[in-house]
């Protein structure tokens, strides 16, 4: 698929699903390949928490012991000190590899004209642009603060109106498509990091409401997605306990305890597992978007087909 193509709002999805129906399999096969192992400390790790949470909250309030989780923090605050610290410094590091891998993954297809390319390559690129992805951390964390707030404002407007709410993810896909505008910019060797921000908000707002829109939308169906994943061993839960009422059998407070526990813990795996997946669908249809309005500011490809044009002369 050519990525640098002058496309309108129907296009930005139709090319997303027809880019992922053509390179799904070695698009999320690299995905996992790369962030694997980040991921599965991270499931580790919730899953310790979420047998905390069940095992300590919800147990404590089953058996009547409203201190359980002060006992449990005093007994355990090494190892519950350590799991936070081990969770936040292998988030923010696994939230960077994530992030950025659409942008050099769609770096690379375009380089190599397709998926002629490995995880070998993909890592290089990391390694050639780790120092460019913590600067745009930085950056990208100073820019946000006073960003959030005017968005923290806007949102609160929007969500007291019944309009303002269906608004909302055109909000949020706004800021989401700036900064990964900007990072796909600044990957692509030929702008500073300040530059690179002023060219993001330069290409949305030349199609502007479709582009935010489209994105918008996709965070929609994303979050909607996940949450109705994230009802299904929730229901199971639900009609199990409501089963041994309905049978005259009184649920010992030990298996509702065990019940909340692994549905909890199977909400949180696949909430988790879902979202990882689908936020690679959302940050596609963002690099789809980027790399169309590109080429609506700079006529690569055009440009391509007259220098081929001129060279078969």
């Amino acid at each position: 698929m050519q990525l640098y193509k002058s496309r309108g709002f129907g296009e930005y999805f139709q090319d997303t699903f027809a880019f992922l129906k053509q390179n799904g399999k070695h698009l999320f096969k690299h995905f996992f390949i790369i962030n694997g192992i980040f991921l599965l400390i991270l499931m580790v790790i919730g899953y310790f928490f979420s047998k905390f949470y069940t095992d300590v909250i919800f147990g404590g309030l089953i058996n009547g012991n409203s201190s359980g989780i002060d006992e449990y923090i005093n007994q355990n605050s090494g190892i519950f000190i350590a799991l936070i610290l081990i969770f936040i410094i292998v988030g923010l590091l696994a939230a960077m590899i994530s992030y950025s891998y659409i942008p050099i993954y769609l770096k690379l297809y375009s380089k190599h004209d397709g998926k002629n390319f490995t995880a070998t390559d993909i890592i290089n690129t990391y390694k050639a642009n780790i120092g460019k992805i913590f600067i745009f951390l930085l950056c990208g964390i100073l820019i946000v603060i006073p960003l959030m707030l005017g968005v923290g404002i806007l949102l609160f407007i929007l969500a007291i109106t019944i309009i303002g709410i269906f608004a909302m993810p055109l909000v949020i896909g706004a800021v989401s498509l700036f900064y990964q505008g900007a990072l796909m910019e600044y990957l692509d060797e030929k702008r500073s990091i300040w530059d690179s921000f002023g060219y993001s908000w330069r290409m949305m707002s030349s199609k502007f409401w479709a582009a935010i829109a489209c994105v918008g939308i996709f965070y929609l169906i994303s979050y909607v997605a996940q949450n109705v994943i994230a009802l299904i061993p929730y229901i199971f839960g639900m009609v199990n306990l409501f089963t041994d009422i309905e049978t005259n059998t009184v649920p010992e407070p030990m298996a509702i305890q065990k019940t909340m526990t692994v549905m909890m813990l199977a909400i949180f795996l696949l909430t988790f597992l879902v979202s990882s997946i689908l936020n690679v669908v959302v940050q596609l249809n963002q690099g789809i978007v980027y790399y169309s309005l590109k080429e609506d500011n700079e006529n690569i490809n055009t440009k391509s087909d007259i220098d081929l044009i001129g060279s078969g002369e």
